[in-house]
């Protein structure tokens, strides 16, 4: 510390007591009016920390040594584990994971809304490890110029090279072994961002029942040697298909807009909770197969025990949990934009016999939803809304809210969207003419009409040993 012992600098040493948990995973410390935030810590555990940065009383801070570990403490299964930006909870015991996660979303939806929710113990995953069913990986280039393939280090673009991963099964690790002896064999390059040269940028790989999606992600027009590469995926799987995605672009997208098919079938067919579905390059599929059961089946009860006989689903993706609510409610409209996504909603009408009680519309929700409930009794409608991370369309919310709509589900991965969607929808945020989000008091909410009040908050781990959440979150229009 500097001479003046109330003042942090970069590199300082001291000793501290973790109190608590914030919504990364990193344990929170208090010193000298400093809020400290030190990642891979215990409630409970007395630290050793370097300050790593501190402006305006709040820090960040690294552990240097663990001085009294916690009981909650456990040896992280991965050797790479805080230094890939993957996982930021492996060291904690997996029920205090999901305590955490029960936490986590009360404090969102409190800070950010000012919603006071009770929140049951996050619902568990059946398996810890090994449970991603898709595999998402970038391919670079280190300081040295050597091709490497892993995950990205936290909050950078630093690829920590990878040979296997526990949270993918063992796929996963032959994969990148493939892809590793196909660039050796044919001298093809990673992407290097800092000059836009390269050919390979990322690699992803999903498991369909056993048959494999494979995509490998290029800056430029061509996959030099693709019949090399697959004959090295050949070693790896018996029943794949290889595409090519071409993706220019600047940005942090994974993929571009061009899919090419380089061998195999275009989409293979899967089966969940008696559906029959069919999955595509494209096509969204939550990644934990036996927690996306048991979420899905807890909103289809919801929706029947609203008694609608019509239910909407927006951002539907393939469309599966779309035909679980055709065949348990009645007739199910999926909203989805991108169309291999809708193209394989639609092909799971005439297979799971659900002519005339299931219908795919393919486009914006902000734009179908409106047109949608001038064709249904909405009194009589059940909606679910799963959007992507960054949560509700403004345009959506206002057309629910003017829906007349009775009871909805709100499905979200991202805690702090869906707080400020949760907000507006309940009226406890509302937005104002310069689109500033401000809390509106307890006190004057209830009663006011057009608004929905939270029935049940259920927070589900998608995610395993990392600091992701799954929630769904019903709600009824008040009177």
């Amino acid at each position: 510390m500097s001479e003046n012992a109330d003042v942090f600098r970069k590199n300082d040493e001291f000793t501290g007591l973790v109190e608590s948990l914030g919504s990364n995973g990193e344990g929170i410390i208090h010193m000298n009016g400093t809020v400290f935030f030190a990642p891979y810590t215990v409630v409970g555990e007395k630290v050793k920390l370097r300050t790593l940065k501190v402006k305006n009383k709040i820090g960040y801070a690294k552990a240097v040594e663990i001085l009294t570990p916690a009981d909650e403490r456990v040896r992280a299964k991965c050797p790479l584990f805080t230094k890939c930006g993957g996982c930021q909870i492996q060291h904690l015991r997996y029920s205090i994971q999901l305590k955490l996660k029960t936490k986590i979303v009360q404090d969102t939806l409190r800070k950010i809304a000012g919603i006071e929710a009770e929140v049951p113990v996050t619902v568990k995953s059946e398996f810890q490890y090994e449970y991603r069913n898709k595999l998402q990986i970038p391919v670079g280039v280190d300081k040295n110029g050597e091709n490497v393939i892993g995950f990205y280090a936290e909050r950078s673009h630093r690829i920590v090279p990878v040979k296997s991963c526990p949270i993918h099964p063992d796929w996963a690790g032959k994969v990148i072994e493939a892809f590793h002896g196909y660039m050796r064999e044919c001298g093809v390059r990673g992407y290097d961002e800092a000059t836009g040269k390269g050919t390979l940028r990322h690699i992803v790989v999903r498991d369909v029942d056993g048959c494999f999606i494979v995509v490998a992600v290029t800056a430029g027009d061509a996959l030099p040697h693709s019949e090399k590469l697959k004959a090295h995926l050949s070693q790896c799987f018996k029943t794949f298909s290889l595409w090519q995605n071409i993706n220019g672009g600047e940005g942090n997208g994974v993929f571009g807009e061009e899919f090419r098919l380089l061998c195999g079938k275009p989409k293979f067919s899967a089966s969940e909770c008696g559906i029959r579905f069919e999955v595509g390059p494209n096509t969204f599929m939550q990644v934990n197969r036996n927690v996306c059961r048991k979420l899905y089946e807890r909103t289809v009860r919801a929706a029947t025990e609203s008694g609608a006989d019509t239910v909407i689903d927006a951002y539907s993706g393939g469309g599966l949990l779309t035909a679980m609510l055709a065949k348990n409610v009645g007739k199910a409209y999926g909203i989805e934009v991108v169309r291999e996504a809708s193209e394989c909603a639609d092909a799971l009408i005439v297979p799971n016999k659900l002519q005339g009680k299931m219908e795919n519309l393919c486009g914006k929700v902000e734009d179908e939803l409106p047109r949608l409930l001038k064709t249904v009794n909405a009194e009589k409608t059940f909606l679910v809304a799963d959007p992507a991370r960054r949560g509700l369309d403004r345009g959506t919310v206002k057309a629910i809210l003017n829906s007349g709509i009775p009871r909805m589900a709100l499905i979200s991965c991202n805690p702090a969207t869906m707080a400020r969607d949760v907000g507006l929808l309940t009226g406890a945020l509302i937005e104002k003419e310069n689109g500033e989000l401000v809390k509106v008091p307890a006190e004057s909410r209830s009663g006011k009409s057009g608004f929905y009040t939270i029935t049940s908050v259920t927070p589900f781990d998608m995610f395993p040993q990392t600091k992701h959440i799954e929630v769904l979150i019903c709600l009824e229009r008040g009177l």
